[in-house]
C-alpha cells in the first residue's frame, strides 16, 4: 500500500523475554510521507498512535494477545485523555524529556494504582527516581547511550526494586549474549527485528464533527444530542464501534444501535476519546466527502422503512439497527476500505452483518433498495419493493423523511 495522506501508519518492534519469546511490542510513531526521524510534537505522536491502534487497526489486529509500549511526554502523561487507554493492554513507558517531579510522581501512582503498567526509558540509574522505581514496572537500559562496563552495578542497584530490566538497542548476536549473562530480563533492537510499519487506510473526521462532539461532551449535553452527531457521521459511527472493542472487556453482546454504543462506552470514557483525538488532529488531513452525507440520508431512509416493514415493524430494535446498517454500508466507498473485512471486526448483530455482507434477511433487502434508490437517482423498482413488502408510498415518504432529517439542524431531534 502506498503511503499517502489519507493512510495511517504504526510501527511496531518486539520485545523478547530472555527465552526469545515475544512478550510485547513498542508502539511508535511513523508520520506518513516522512523518515522515522522527522520532528513532531511528541504529544500528536502518542495519540496518533494511541488513535491508530485503537480505531484504524483494532488492539487485537496489533499486537495479537501482548502488551504494548506507548510512548509518553508530560503533556500527555497528564491528561486525562490518557485513561482511555486499556490498562491491561498497554503499559505507559516515560521519555526521558520527562523531568521527574513530586506531580509526575503522584501521576503515575494515581494511574499505577488504576491498573496502568509503566516503563522508564533510556534511563541510567540514579536514587532520585526513587520513589518512581517503586511504581516502575520496566526499565530500559540504552546499550548505544550506556558504557556496557557500568550495567551491572546498575543491575544491581535496580534489582532492590521490583522492576523487570529491558536491554535496548540490542544489535548484534554478541550482545544479546553478553545481556543474557549480565542478567537483563527483557531484550529490544535490530537484532530480533526492525520496527515493522503497518498502513491502513484512514477513518478521517472532519474538523468541524469533531469540535461539535468535544463542546457538546463538555456542555454535559443530553445524550441524544450526542447521538445525533455520530448518526450523522458513518467514521464517527464506526469508530465509537471500533473504540468499544478495543477498550471494552469481551462481552457477548452486541451493539444495537448508536445510543447502545455510547451506553456501553461512558461518557467520561467517550471525554476522553474525545481529548485524545484532539491531540492527534491534523488540520492538512481534513477533507470534505459528499458520500459522507449520502450516509446518513441512506441510513434515515432505512430507519423509517423499517417501520413499515412487515416483519421488522414489529421487532422494537429494527429501526436502530437499520440504521446502523445503512450507515456502515458505505464506508468502503468513502474510505476505500474492505466492508467485509471492517464488518467482521465489530460487535453486530447477525442480522446487520448478513445485510453489509450478503444483502441476506430483511435488512438486507432495505439495503438492497436503498442502494437500487442511490444508483438510479430515485427510480423505484418495483419488484424489489415487492419482494421486500413495502410500497411506493412507503418508499416515498421514508426518503422524505431521511432529507427532512438532514436538513435539520444537529442539535434538533425529534422526541423519543
Amino acid at each position: 500500500m502506498s503511503n499517502s495522506s489519507n493512510n495511517c501508519l504504526v510501527a511496531r518492534q518486539p520485545i523478547l523475554d530472555r527465552s526469545s519469546s515475544i512478550v510485547a511490542y513498542e508502539l511508535l510513531f511513523r508520520p506518513v510521507g516522512a523518515g522515522p526521524s522527522a520532528q513532531t510534537n511528541g504529544s500528536f505522536a502518542t495519540a496518533n498512535v494511541a488513535l491508530n491502534t485503537l480505531l484504524s487497526f483494532g488492539l487485537d489486529n496489533v499486537l495479537g494477545n501482548q502488551r504494548g509500549f506507548l510512548n509518553v511526554e508530560l503533556e500527555f502523561l497528564m491528561s486525562d485523555a490518557i485513561e482511555i487507554l486499556p490498562c491491561n493492554r498497554i503499559v505507559l513507558e516515560l521519555l526521558e524529556t520527562v523531568k521527574i517531579t513530586p506531580a509526575v510522581v503522584e501521576r503515575c501512582r494515581h494511574l499505577h494504582n488504576k491498573g496502568y503498567k509503566f516503563a522508564i526509558d533510556d534511563h541510567e540509574f540514579d536514587p532520585a527516581f526513587e520513589e518512581l522505581y517503586q511504581i516502575a514496572d520496566i526499565i530500559k537500559l540504552d546499550l548505544m547511550q550506556t558504557p556496557l562496563d557500568k550495567i551491572p552495578d546498575m543491575i544491581r542497584a535496580l534489582r532492590k526494586y521490583p522492576v523487570k530490566i529491558l536491554a535496548e538497542k540490542v544489535e548484534t548476536r554478541q550482545e544479546f549474549e553478553t545481556c543474557l549473562e549480565m542478567g537483563f530480563d527483557l531484550f529490544q533492537g535490530y537484532y530480533f527485528a526492525r520496527p515493522m510499519v503497518l498502513e491502513k487506510k484512514r477513518f478521517d473526521e472532519t474538523l468541524t464533527t469533531m469540535l461539535k462532539l468535544v463542546q457538546l461532551l463538555g456542555q454535559d449535553a443530553e445524550l441524544k444530542e450526542i447521538e445525533e452527531v455520530f448518526r450523522r457521521s458513518p467514521g464517527l459511527s464506526y469508530k465509537l464501534l471500533q473504540l468499544i472493542n478495543s477498550v471494552l472487556m469481551p462481552t457477548l453482546l452486541h451493539i444495537k444501535s448508536i445510543r447502545h454504543a455510547l451506553v456501553l462506552l461512558g461518557r467520561h470514557q467517550l471525554k476522553r476519546w474525545a481529548q485524545l483525538a484532539m491531540f492527534a488532529t491534523d488540520d492538512g488531513q481534513i477533507q470534505f466527502n459528499p458520500l459522507i452525507e449520502m450516509a446518513a440520508v441512506r441510513a434515515s431512509f432505512m430507519e423509517n422503512l423499517a417501520s413499515r416493514h412487515p416483519s421488522l415493524k414489529t421487532d422494537k430494535d429494527s429501526a436502530d439497527l437499520a440504521f446502523m446498517a445503512g450507515i456502515l454500508s458505505v464506508l468502503d466507498n468513502i474510505f476505500d476500505v474492505d466492508l467485509a473485512e471492517v464488518v467482521t471486526n465489530l460487535r453486530l448483530p447477525k442480522t446487520v452483518t448478513q445485510a453489509l455482507i450478503a444483502h441476506e434477511g430483511p435488512l438486507g433487502g432495505l439495503l438492497t433498495i436503498a442502494e437500487t434508490l442511490d444508483e438510479t437517482y430515485g427510480t423505484i423498482d418495483l419488484a424489489k419493493m415487492e419482494a421486500c413488502g413495502v410500497s411506493p408510498t412507503e418508499v416515498h415518504l421514508a426518503m422524505f423523511k431521511a432529507y427532512q432529517w438532514l436538513s435539520a439542524p444537529a442539535s434538533r431531534t425529534e422526541s423519543d
